[in-house]
């Protein structure tokens, strides 16, 4: 039985907070896109490597400085609420990604402010 893009979601989350690159890789299009609102930005992925490597790189994500709030499913879409843990002077932030899974593949995972700019961008 196929997994729904919310548990493809959940189980790439979850391989992140592990540092399991492999179980990320297979869920990667090759030329995945991951950005912020601007997709020619410095520190904008645009292929699989490049994602692997902010992922690989990552002190929020590696140093399990975020925590899974939700995670909802908008057709092809899923929106992935997280929530950043205060860190020094830092306070916690709550915000989104949201990822695009046409064929079960990751092709675009777009980053966001708030959970409610995410799903405006989903169309909920």
């Amino acid at each position: 039985m196929a997994q729904s893009n919310a548990e493809l979601a959940r189980r790439g989350f979850e391989a992140a907070l592990r540092g399991d690159l492999d179980t990320i890789a297979d869920m990667l299009d090759a030329q995945v896109k991951w950005r912020g609102g601007d997709p020619t930005a410095e520190g904008s992925c645009q292929n699989r490597e490049l994602a692997l490597s902010f992922i690989s790189q990552s002190q929020v994500i590696g140093g399990g400085r975020v925590e899974l709030v939700d995670i909802v499913a908008a057709a092809d879409k899923v929106v992935v609420i997280l929530h950043s843990l205060a860190a020094g002077d830092e306070p916690g932030r709550t915000v989104a990604n949201l990822v695009t899974f046409p064929d079960g593949k990751v092709v675009e995972m777009v980053h966001y402010a708030s959970a409610d700019n995410a799903f405006a961008a989903a169309g909920r």
